[in-house]
């Protein structure tokens, strides 16, 4: 049995931030058990047609604001290569199935439409929430060119329909991560500053990989934890730092049972599944002049292949192609073979640019949902939701601390989000531990007290809470 201070189940962002945090404030005999072979969790690196591509997060958003984004601080500190993309072009470049793009006006117009039509939504809920008369709900999206639209503002841009805090807060502009290092260089970077390494290598034996772990046990006197290998460790406490996605499945279980107000909260929290299919080219034949990074096609099922996103800005000469599906669609896909999906998308493609284009020489799925580490992209809370919810899911249980981007109150879903979130949790438990440290002398007293059949009176209590404030 491996002993230690406190237990980190997982080495995402928010795992690997919380951890610094224990060792910066004294806590070193901190242990990490990462189920995978690597540290990053979502944020993931894969080399595709010479290139390196990320499966996972692949953006840093919010920034240009007031306020500095924490992740934009770390990411211009370690050098990180990245790329302003700008959304906002992509409502003009929509096509329909026979290859023609849609008139600006139509775009334009069909887009007033659908955030009019979301914000109208929004204020129906809310009024219905209220148990206010809500005013009569907006017609859905019927043809193909307002279901595209409608996936991209609800799957992409809700900034513009509901505040969201990281734009607010840190500024509007997105940027692609386009670095060899790939994005999860910031964690490896992070990790340098506080366990051991050799050559970007972690050679420090608090962090454990390919530790999948089953089972926390808890009780007064600590936490053990138990992995697929029948490994056993120990410790006075344990954050959890596992998505949300993990905790609604049967991976890890509890010991005893989390109470119902825990298990409720967390099975009420939406996962959304976000894939990113890459597919490479030997020649490009996409428009690749400016504002056309991305571009959308309009089908009769939403969500079918709308989103497309060429790499030249960020590798030039790459003709590398990312179509992004989410939730059903991406489920769908994963469950299917990947020469199926390739077939799919070409004649995705055919359909705008022609039946003479080149086949795609290679392909690269994602299987985010089907992965019994992640078991998803990012937590999506409701438009309206009772914020005792986000409450629900952050608090801890006792001796068990739970972290990660669906426990951050204004970021959740983003990079960012994990990041802080691990700061924060290891805030919170230093806090318990300096609570605990200051409540142990008197315990101990009692204890003695007891054991010797000695009932205390109320001086001896007195004078025993003095010494531990520090009073006398």
């Amino acid at each position: 049995m491996s002993t230690a201070s406190v237990i980190i189940i997982g080495a995402g962002i928010s795992g690997i931030s919380a951890a610094k945090v224990l060792v910066e404030n004294g806590v070193e005999d901190v242990l990490i058990l990462e189920a995978t072979d690597r540290i990053g969790g979502r944020i993931h690196k894969q080399n595709f047609g010479d290139v390196p591509v990320e499966l996972g997060a692949g953006w840093i958003a919010g920034v240009g604001g007031k306020e500095s984004n924490p992740v934009w601080e770390l990411a211009s500190r370690f050098n990180l290569r990245t790329c302003f993309s700008d959304y906002t072009n992509a409502r003009f470049n929509i096509y329909d199935r026979s290859g023609k793009i849609f008139p600006t006006g139509i775009a334009s117009d069909s887009y007033k439409k659908a955030v009019d039509s979301a914000i109208l939504k929004l204020k129906s809920l809310e009024a219905q929430c209220s148990g206010q008369v809500a005013e009569e709900a907006p017609s859905s999206p019927k043809t193909p060119i307002e279901l595209a639209i409608d996936f991209i503002l609800h799957d992409f841009e809700m900034a513009e329909v509901e505040p969201i805090s990281t734009y607010v807060d840190f500024g509007e502009r997105e940027f692609l991560v386009a670095d060899e290092r790939g994005y999860e260089c910031l964690l490896y970077k992070m990790a340098e500053e506080f366990l051991v390494t050799s050559h970007g290598n972690i050679l420090d034996n608090r962090l454990k990989l390919n530790q999948v772990v089953r089972e926390v046990q808890q009780s007064r006197n600590g936490v053990v934890v138990k992995t697929e290998d029948g490994s056993v460790y120990e410790a006075n406490y344990v954050i959890v730092s596992a998505s949300i996605g993990v905790l609604q499945s049967d991976l890890l279980s509890f010991q005893p049972l989390l109470p119902r107000w825990k298990t409720e909260a967390i099975q009420k929290c939406d996962v959304m599944v976000y894939t990113k299919i890459f597919l490479k080219f030997p020649q490009c034949f996409w428009p690749c002049g400016p504002g056309q990074e991305f571009f959308i096609y309009a089908h009769e099922q939403r969500g079918y292949f709308t989103f497309w996103q060429h790499m030249e800005n960020a590798y030039p000469g790459s003709n590398i192609l990312v179509v992004t599906l989410t939730n059903e669609q991406s489920k769908r896909v994963e469950a299917q073979s990947d020469q199926e999906t390739m077939k799919e998308a070409m004649s995705v493609l055919r359909d705008m640019f022609g039946a003479t284009i080149p086949y795609a020489t290679d392909i690269l799925v994602p299987r985010w949902w089907n992965n019994r580490f992640q078991r998803g992209s990012y937590s999506n809370y409701p438009m309206i939701s009772d914020n005792q919810l986000l409450q629900n899911i952050k608090a801890p249980v006792g001796r068990i601390f739970f972290t990660g981007e669906h426990t951050s109150e204004k970021f959740s879903g983003y990079v960012h989000g994990g990041y802080l979130a691990g700061i924060d949790t290891s805030k919170s438990l230093l806090e318990e531990m300096k609570q605990s440290l200051l409540l142990q002398p008197l315990l101990a007293f009692t204890e003695s007290l007891t054991l010797t059949h000695q009932k205390p009176n109320n001086s001896q209590i007195y004078t025993n809470v003095k010494f531990i404030s520090g009073t006398s």
